[in-house]
Formats: structure tokens, C-alpha cells, sequence
């Protein structure tokens, strides 16, 4: 044993010069180093201590070990600090003694938890205050039998540090924004704060998710004054949910105690200014992470929307926009979450709804969330919620990423528990705005009244507490709907966002971060800059003629709307999806039986017969199954789009799961026919194929399918084939069994999040289980066969080494433009290199790097094989590591995936998401940002040229095969996959309207370029346009100075004098990396519509 007094330390210090008079150091007690006897600590009877290579062993043989020690101490604040390996974790606990209190109590105690190795030792630290000297220390180390290896034991003088939120200078912030850290909230007498709403004083009400409900009064902005802070004194709090409204305090009580659940009424009845009376005005069920959540003010402020988590079970409601036939619709048997969350919960999954301000009527609005935290509606008086991804079934194919939805009236979002998981092409269910990727979904907010330039004023913010940012969402009208684009506003790591308002008294931004514990913070956002912030009224835009038919759809969502099948009828095959959606939507609200022959004979085009049969399928009786297949075999197939196709095949499905199984001869005679088509050149299409043919118990599915398994790029495809044969029942041979089994073998560099192993174990299993035991004797070498564990995480490593390829090696073939490449080994090479296991693609692969679906939009040919070959060089602050610089010179480096109390989780490697790295917060010395990409270097190299143009290639065309970088010899306008309709006219012009035009100019999101010549030019132009005169361009000594005006990462609008140029302009474009829109607008006409005209002589 070591003692030593710290205070002799630090005058030796002083009197060398080394101590400056802004130096801390407490006092030392006593510190034990187990370097020789005695050891000072002595056992009870349950304990062995010995001494071990300069360690001491502690050998538990019950269930309440523990060794004490006397010692000298003092009165005031302690710092006990153990140093220790350990398998597992434990919680530890320290008891004291002192002299006015000689005897030990509970109450003389703390406990931390120490999350063990054994490879190195961890340290963990409590505090404890004593108003006499400490005169005795007892450790019990663990409440079981086991083994611990103690390096040390100190007991200090030092305090318990002052709890500090994430400081200013650690975030990112938005150009001209800046941000002040109000509060740091002391989590032992305040708990960690949710969430919050402004009061009509512009005062903050804030509720800690496990405690009370405080109202904050902020201080001036750069005062260095703390803000006022009263406890609302009353039996509710535990809020995840606040809103200030109809002279009353709405609280949405969220916690395990089932008869608190639900939302209360807070009033000030005797206007103090003080709260006084609580009213429970509606109890829920389901109180949890995925219960009750926010509940907000509807635009005309008459009454209340709330939205509730997965776990919380439909409550009664007074009306429904909902139809109420919802269902779960698994064609095939649905497995479970193989972790065991949300075992057992159905449809309809989260839900929004319309509350009256006495809380006692409750109108369903919109259902198939799996946990919206919150919900805001944007100037106009649209809906939108950001809801959360299962992070557990990360590398699987129904992983579905966080995203921002636009919420209409009934609008199902398709989130079924475990497997069951809808596509977001099902035309049942309503998509995203955007999608964010993993993370964790907390508070949202429009930027409505805040002081803030225009662009923001507009934007949703939407907060991610996992990875600690808080996104701007811009969104544009798209049909009746809307896309968005996210980009980061404020980040940290950590920063666990939990809400954020917009205060209109001083229309500022307010934040808070904290939730399960984490240090809470609230923070304050104000603009700084030079842009204008003068209030932006809502105009007219685009969508806006085709938001007003669906909202005149959307009021016919009741049982009582007059004439409603005869109103909703003509838009069944409307070109936009949200509105044929509404339009079906009216049709089941109305008895099947007023409009189902109607439906079955509907033949004016594919998509109105396709919405009016879902609706029969839906809604109609058994007797209605051959009818309605009989009407879906009148589609044309050959005439079919991808989107049309996969409804064909849903509605199919739909026959069977809500009308009953078909006999074995209809099943026989639908598989023959599905089976010309199978497989497909689309990867959904397949999907559905597959799904319905095993359904069908089909003849020739496992061979096509094991075809599939053996070529599927993504791990997720190859998941989902294996997924759906283990249901097949017959018309297998021995040796195609083999081969099934053999792909759970091999499989073994498969990656994912904490439920990936067991779905693979369980597919394996069900599938084992339909065998007789004739087949398992014949197959009992592979399935007794064990994994090797051999196979590299990355294919492309096995392969030898064909070059270090360079930019410049590829720069200009990419450039001048690809053709005639190869779709499938295109698609073979996002396999090869690995990106599957990081990147999203086309609804597929993994979640730790950016989606790159759209990269052609976002890169040039340089920046997109820069990104491939050096991706260290630009590492966006989205996607950067964080360096952890521990106490003990570990260094952990990573990104920063969730919090829980004062543990920070890192992925330290992409190619392994699931397996975390526990940091806790008092063992992180310093927090550095990483310089190096995670993405590894050199995935290329063993790729030969046409592989990686085939690579590029796929990457340009966003996932279709049918984009111009396939086409032979013929070059056309590069356009994306369009997600309902063409973006061009049969003549080649885009269908954006000149609303659109403007908007995304005035955004910055695109720009114009006029190709008339220069004398055109002289005689008159438009102020934002680029002249770029198409001869330049046809000439090809002047072409590249002619291309190098054009922007590669921005929507190129082109316009000529009549409309003809800009076809010639927009083929020269295709194919080098450029996003083209020919206008059919000329020059008068674009100024006739109000785009401004540059003044004569500029």
C-alpha cells in the first residue's frame, strides 16, 4: 500500500515554478497501488484478496462481497476512483464511515456502474460529501461470484465536476448563425429536459423525461446572468409532449406508470401566474420511448394534433380519416424482431391524430409510423413528421432509414413489426419527403416567425439525437406533395438534440439536448448575418392547383361525404400518387358494395384500374377474389411501368391475404403466367416475383431464385431471396437444398445491427423445420456444417492487385461521357468494393456512409472519383470521425451512434455497424475531429478499367437500367428514375413548371443558361441567366471553355429563343455528369411569366 499526501506535491511544484495560481488540485487522502503487502483492505467472508503482478485479485465466492479499509480523512467533498479488469459490467458500491457516524447505511453509499475488460483496466469515479471526517471505506464489487483485477484505489478531496452541456465551441454551426449555451441543467436536481413549449410571455415550459415540469425564463441575449427557473409544483410532468394553448398547459405524460399515461391539462385557475389545477383529460396506454409524444396547436387554432409511438395502442376514436381496415397483409408468414422488440405489435403501428381543446373527441388523421416524436405544419397548413428507422435491423431488407413524411389526411405509412416492414413502393402506402438515414428522431420545427433569412424561415428543422445534429429540410412542391433536401444546420458530437421551438416573442430558435439521462443542456440560436429577415409570406408555388384538388379529395374521408364515389372516381388514375391515394382513400370510406362493380370494370387507363382494384381488394368480400383477378389479367403487361407493375403485384397479393388462399390449381395457373416475367431487369420487381411465387408453392421459383441468391450484389437482396425460399414447401431437389443451405455457411462476413445474426439464425431455422427427416439425413453434412469465418469483409481484398488507380487515369473517359457500359457488373462492383456494406443505393446497403442514389446530382466527374479514390481529401462534416482521447492514452475513433446516461457509443468500423465501442464521459480527456476518412483507401484497386467505368457508371445512373450510360452507341438526355412519371415530354422539354423554374433558382438549388448567340443576347436577356450560346458548345475548339461555365452540381434550366436549341444543348450535355432541363419557354415567354429582364447594357 502507497499513501501519499497530494499537498506536499503541489508545494514542491510551486517552489520549481510549475504551478500557476489558476491550478485546481485536491487534496490527496489516500491511494492504494497494489505493488507489495500489505494490501490494507481486509475481506468479509464471501472475499479472497491477494496481490498479482502489481494488482490486487479479488475473488468473490457469494453474493455480497466486499473489503474495508480505515482511513484518515476529512470532512466536505470525496473522489473515490477504481481502477480495474473485469469481464462483464458491474455496478460497484462504496459505503463510508465517519466519525459522528461510525455505523454504515444505504444512505452512506453510491454506485456506479463499471463496464469491465479484460484486456485493459477501466477506471470509474463517485462522489460522495460528508459533513464529518471520513473514517472508513467499504467496496463491494460485485453482487455475484466472480474475479476482479484492482490497479488502484485513490480518495480525493476533488468535488463532483460541475455538469456542463456541450459547450459552443464544439458545435458547427451554420454560416451566420450563432449559438448560446443558456443553461446547463444539474442532472441531480433536475433530470434531463425533453422536451418544451414557449408560454405566451415567451417564457420556456420544459419537463425532465423521468421528473417535473419547470418553467424558464431566459436571459438577455450575451448576458452572463443564469436564466430564471421555477418548478412548476404539481403531480404531472414526465412530459414528452408541451404545448401552450386555449389559456391552458397541455402535457403529454409519457412513463411506465400505466395510469398516469396520457395528456393533461395544466390551468392557472386563479391567475397568479401560477400553475394550480391538473386535469388527466384522456388516459393512453403504452408509456415508453415509443408512447404518447408531442401534441401541438392545428393551424386555424381550434384544436389539437397529437402523435403517439408503435407501443401505443389505438385510443377510442370519436371519427377516423383512417379507413379502419387496416391490417397487417404479410403475403408471406412475418418474422419477428429476432431481439424481441415490438414482439407481438400490430397495425396500425404510430399514429397521429386530431384532439379537441377539451381533449374528449379524438379523430384519427394518419397511421404506419414506427415512433414519430413530433409533428409541425409548415406556413400552408401541411403536416410533416420525422419518423424513426429500427436501427436493429440495419443490413437487412426491411430496414426502412429515418425520414421526413408529409402527412395527409389517412395516409398510411406501411410500418408492420419485425419482417413485415411495407416497401415504400407499395401503392397502400404513402413514401418520404427525404430520407435521413440512421439515427434517432426527436423534436421538429418549421422555421415559421423566426428572425431568420427566407430560406430558413421556410425550412423544417429536424433534430437527430443519436448522431447529434439538427438538419434544414428545404423542401419543393412536388405534384401535391413535396421532396426535400437535408442539410446540416447545427452538430456536435455528442449533441442529443431532444426538442427545439421557435420563441415568437423574440423569435429566436431554442434547444435542448439530454433524454435517458445524457447531460442536459438548453441552448439559444440567432441569426448574425447579413441576409434579410424580413417575415415570409406564404405564395403560391407549383403544387399549389394540385394541393387543392387533393385537399378537396381529403374532405370526402368520412362516411358521410355526399356523393363522394361519383367525386373521387375521375381521380383514380391521376398522374400523381398522393392524389389517386386520396382519391382511394374517399372510395373505402364509402360501402364497398356502391362502387365495386364499378371498380372491377374500370379500364381507362392502367393506373386508375389499379387504384380502384386495390380499393376492392381492400375492402371486398371473397366472393369478389376471381372477379378482381379476372380484372387485373385485362393489364396489358408489356405496357407496364416499373411502378405499375409492383401495384399489379401488391393488389395480387392483397387477393390472397384478405380474400383467402387460392386453390392449388389457381396458384398453378398464376405462377405460370407470373413466371414468364421472372426474373426481371428491376431488383423490386424480382422481389415481388419471388414473394408471390413461393406464396404460390411454385415449380420453377427455387431454381430461379438460387440463381438470384448466387448473383445478388447487396447482402440485403441476398437476405430477402433466402428470406423467402425458406417458406417454399415443394419442387425442391437435393442438391438445390444443398445449395440454400451452403449460403448460411458462406455467409459469414455478413453485417448488421443487433437483431442481424438471429433473423439469419431464424430464416436458417424455419427453413430446417419444413424438411422431413429423410431430407435431413441427406443434407445432414451441410446443415451440421460450421461457418468458417475466413472470407474477407471485403470481396475486393481476395482479389489481386490490378493498380493504384489515380483521378487522371479516368478523368477524361468519364468526362467525355460513358455509354454502352455493363448495368449488371456495374452493380456486380458496388458489391465487390464493399459499398453495399456502408452506402444506401436504390433502397439498398448500408447506413454509415451518405446515400449515394443521387451522387450524379451532387458530383462532377472529378469530386465523384476523388470520392472514390482519395476519400480523405474532402470528408463532409456528416460522415467525419471523432477522436476520443481517453485517461488512460487509449484513443478511440469513430463516429458517435447513441448515448445512454453518461456512456457515448462509437462504430469505429463502418464494415461492422452493429459492434459498438462504450466511452464514458469522465474518461475522455480531449475530443479531436479525425482528418481520415473511415472509408477505406484503395477499395479500386484490384478493379480493372472497364470495371470501374461499369462502377461509375452505376453510380451516374441513380440504380436504373435503362439509364443513357447503358444505351448502345446512342447518346440522350441523362434524367434520373422518375418516380411516378416521365420528367420530359414526349418532345424531350421538362414538365417542371416555371414556378418550379423560379423557386429552385431563387434557392440556389439550379440555374439558368440562355444558348442564343451573342447578338440575341445584346438585344435583350434575363438578369439571372448564363449565356453560353449553343455554337460554343458545337465547336469543339471552344467547348470546354464553354462546359466550364456550367455548374455539374446544380439542376442546369436551359432556354433558347423558341424552344429548339435547347434540345441540341441539353443532348451535348448528357452523359458529362450534367442535370439538364430543356425549357420549352424562349425568351419572351420566360419574361412574360415574370423572370426578371437585366437592364439594357448589363
Amino acid at each position: 500500500m502507497s499513501l501519499c499526501l497530494r499537498s506536499l506535491c503541489v508545494l514542491a511544484f510551486a517552489a520549481l515554478g510549475l504551478c500557476t495560481s489558476t491550478t485546481a488540485i485536491a487534496d490527496e487522502i489516500a491511494r492504494w497501488d497494489f505493488n507489495q503487502e500489505p494490501i490494507g483492505w481486509v475481506p468479509n467472508a464471501e472475499t479472497e484478496l491477494s496481490l498479482q503482478e502489481g494488482q490486487l485479485k479479488v475473488l468473490s465466492k457469494g453474493n455480497d462481497p466486499y473489503f474495508r479499509a480505515n482511513v484518515e480523512g476529512r470532512s466536505g467533498t470525496h473522489q473515490i476512483s477504481v481502477s480495474a479488469k473485469f469481464k462483464g459490467t458491474t455496478n460497484l458500491q462504496i459505503f463510508w464511515t465517519t466519525e459522528a457516524e461510525p455505523g454504515s447505511s444505504e444512505e452512506k453509499s453510491v454506485r456506479a456502474e463499471l463496464r469491465g475488460s479484460e484486456r485493459e483496466a477501466r477506471s470509474v469515479r463517485m462522489h460522495f460529501e460528508t459533513t464529518s471526517p471520513v473514517t472508513s471505506l467499504r467496496i463491494d464489487p460485485m453482487n455475484a461470484e466472480g474475479e476482479m483485477l484492482i490497479d488502484s484505489i485513490e480518495l480525493t478531496d476533488d468535488a463532483a465536476q460541475i455538469p456542463m452541456a456541450t459547450p459552443v465551441k464544439d458545435l458547427k454551426i451554420a454560416e451566420g448563425f450563432e449559438v448560446e449555451l443558456l443553461y446547463s441543467v444539474p442532472s441531480e436536481k433536475m433530470g434531463s429536459w425533453v422536451c418544451m413549449t414557449p408560454d405566451p410571455k415567451g417564457r420556456l415550459i420544459v419537463s425532465d423525461q423521468y421528473g417535473k415540469l419547470y418553467r424558464v425564463t431566459p436571459q438577455a441575449k450575451g448576458s452572463k446572468d443564469e436564466p430564471k427557473i421555477e418548478l412548476i409544483n404539481l403531480d404531472v410532468g414526465m412530459a414528452q409532449g408541451l404545448l401552450c394553448a386555449f389559456d391552458s398547459l397541455y402535457v403529454m405524460t409519457n412513463i411506465n406508470e400505466e395510469s398516469r399515461v396520457g395528456l393533461h391539462r395544466v390551468r392557472d385557475t386563479d391567475g397568479d401566474d401560477q400553475y394550480d389545477t391538473a386535469e388527466h383529460l384522456r388516459l393512453l396506454k403504452g408509456g415508453n420511448e415509443h408512447g404518447p409524444h408531442a401534441v401541438i396547436l392545428a393551424p386555424d387554432g381550434k384544436s389539437l394534433y397529437v402523435c403517439c409511438g408503435n407501443h401505443t395502442p389505438p385510443t377510442d376514436f370519436s371519427d377516423s380519416r383512417v379507413p379502419r381496415n387496416w391490417g397487417e397483409d404479410q403475403l408471406l408468414p412475418r418474422m419477428w424482431d429476432a431481439g424481441g422488440h415490438a414482439v407481438g405489435v400490430m397495425a396500425p403501428g404510430g399514429w397521429i391524430a386530431q384532439v379537441s381543446p377539451d381533449g374528449q373527441d379524438w379523430r384519427l388523421v394518419a397511421s404506419g409510423f414506427r415512433n414519430e416524436y413530433d409533428i409541425a405544419f409548415n406556413p400552408e397548413g401541411e403536416l410533416f413528421t420525422y419518423d424513426a428507422d429500427m436501427e436493429w435491423d440495419v443490413g437487412s431488407p426491411w430496414y426502412r432509414p429515418t425520414r421526413v413524411n408529409h402527412v395527409t389526411s389517412g395516409a398510411e405509412f406501411g410500418w408492420r413489426s419485425g419482417t413485415g416492414k411495407w416497401p415504400a413502393y407499395y401503392p397502400d402506402s404513402l413514401g418520404s419527403v427525404v430520407d435521413i438515414g440512421p439515427g434517432s428522431p426527436t423534436g421538429i420545427a418549421f422555421g415559421t416567425g423566426a428572425k431568420f433569412p427566407a430560406k430558413f424561415q421556410k425550412s423544417l428543422f429536424i433534430s437527430d439525437w443519436s448522431y447529434g445534429v439538427i438538419y434544414s429540410v428545404n423542401m419543393t412542391a412536388d405534384g401535391a406533395s413535396y421532396t426535400g433536401e437535408a442539410t446540416r444546420f447545427i452538430s456536435a458530437a455528442p449533441l442529443p438534440v431532444t426538442d427545439m421551438v421557435i420563441n415568437p416573442v423574440d423569435q429566436a430558435m431554442y434547444f435542448t439536448i439530454g433524454g435517458r439521462k445524457t447531460q442536459s443542456g438548453l441552448y439559444r440560436v440567432t441569426y448574425a448575418g447579413n441576409e434579410s429577415t424580413i417575415p415570409v409570406a406564404a405564395t403560391p408555388d407549383a403544387g399549389t392547383e394540385l394541393r387543392a384538388i387533393r385537399h378537396k379529395l381529403e374532405s370526402l374521408h368520412h362516411a358521410d361525404a355526399p356523393d363522394a364515389v361519383a367525386q373521387a372516381w375521375p381521380y383514380l388514375g391521376h398522374a400523381d400518387r398522393t392524389i389517386r391515394f386520396a382519391a382511394r382513400i374517399a372510395l373505402e370510406h364509402q360501402p364497398v358494395e356502391s362502387w365495386q362493380e364499378q371498380a372491377l370494370a374500370e379500364n381507362s387507363s392502367a393506373d386508375a384500374k389499379l387504384t380502384a382494384l386495390l380499393a376492392v381488394a381492400r375492402c371486398g368480400s371473397k366472393d369478389l377474389q376471381f372477379p378482381l383477378i379476372g380484372s387485373i389479367s385485362q393489364l396489358d403487361s408489356a405496357k407496364l411501368t416499373e411502378s405499375q407493375t409492383l401495384s399489379a403485384l401488391r393488389v395480387l397479393g392483397l387477393c390472397f391475404t384478405r380474400m383467402g388462399e387460392p386453390d392449388e390449381q389457381l396458384a398453378k395457373d398464376i405462377g405460370a403466367v407470373l413466371n414468364r416475367f421472372y426474373p426481371s431487369k428491376y431488383p423490386a420487381i424480382n422481389r415481388e416475383l419471388c414473394r408471390m411465387l413461393c406464396y404460390l408453392n411454385d415449380r420453377e421459383v427455387a431454381a430461379k431464385t438460387l440463381e438470384l441468391l448466387a448473383n445478388a450484389p447487396s447482402q440485403e437482396e441476398q437476405i430477402y431471396y433466402a428470406y423467402c425460399l425458406r417458406v417454399l414447401k415443394d419442387h425442391w431437389t437435393l442438391e438445390q437444398r444443398k445449395e440454400y443451405f451452403q449460403w448460411f455457411v458462406s455467409s459469414t462476413t455478413f453485417r448488421g445491427g443487433n437483431s442481424f445474426s438471429g433473423f439469419i439464425k431464424n430464416i436458417r431455422q424455419e427453413a430446417m423445420d419444413r424438411l422431413s427427416d429423410a431430407d435431413k439425413l441427406a443434407l445432414k453434412e451441410v446443415l451440421e456444417a460450421q461457418p468458417t469465418g475466413t472470407a474477407n469483409l471485403v470481396e475486393a481484398a481476395s482479389r489481386p492487385l490490378f493498380k493504384e488507380w489515380k483521378v487522371e487515369d479516368l478523368l477524361a473517359d468519364v468526362e467525355a461521357g460513358l455509354e454502352d457500359r455493363d448495368f449488371t457488373n456495374g452493380r456486380k462492383m458496388f458489391q465487390v468494393t464493399a459499398c453495399f456494406k456502408c452506402h444506401r443505393f436504390a433502397g439498398d446497403g448500408g447506413i454509415v456512409g451518405p446515400d449515394l442514389t443521387a451522387v450524379s446530382r451532387r458530383y462532377n466527374a472529378r469530386t465523384m472519383l476523388e470520392a472514390i479514390i482519395e476519400p480523405s481529401k474532402v470528408i463532409s462534416d456528416q460522415y467525419e470521425a471523432s477522436i476520443f482521447v481517453l485517461s488512460t492514452g487509449k484513443q478511440v475513433t469513430g463516429r458517435v451512434v447513441n448515448l445512454n446516461n453518461d456512456k457515448i457509443m462509437v462504430c469505429e468500423n463502418m464494415l461492422d455497424p452493429g459492434n459498438m465501442t462504450n466511452v464514458t464521459r469522465d474518461e475522455i480527456e480531449e475530443t479531436l475531429v479525425s482528418k481520415v476518412s473511415m472509408m477505406p483507401n484503395g477499395l479500386i484497386n484490384t478493379l480493372n478499367k472497364d470495371e470501374v467505368l461499369d462502377l461509375v457508371a452505376y453510380l451516374q445512373s441513380g440504380g436504373d437500367p435503362d439509364a443513357p450510360v447503358f444505351a448502345k452507341g446512342k447518346k440522350t438526355v441523362s434524367t434520373p428514375t422518375p418516380k411516378e412519371k416521365s420528367m420530359f415530354t414526349d418532345a424531350g422539354h421538362t414538365v417542371d413548371s416555371l414556378d418550379t423554374v423560379k423557386q429552385r433558382i431563387a434557392d440556389g438549388f439550379a440555374v439558368l443558361i440562355d444558348v442564343r448567340e451573342v447578338s440575341e443576347w445584346n438585344e435583350g436577356h434575363l438578369s439571372d441567366a448564363i449565356l453560353v450560346p449553343l455554337s460554343t458548345l458545337k465547336d469543339d475548339s471552344t467547348q470546354a471553355e464553354a462546359l466550364a461555365k456550367i455548374p455539374r452540381d446544380k439542376t442546369v434550366y436551359i432556354h433558347c429563343r423558341s424552344g429548339g436549341r435547347v434540345l441540341q444543348c441539353a443532348e451535348i450535355l448528357a452523359g458529362k455528369n450534367y442535370d439538364p432541363r430543356p425549357l420549352k419557354a424562349g425568351f419572351t415567354g420566360l419574361a412574360d411569366a415574370g423572370f426578371p429582364k437585366a437592364a439594357p447594357g448589363k
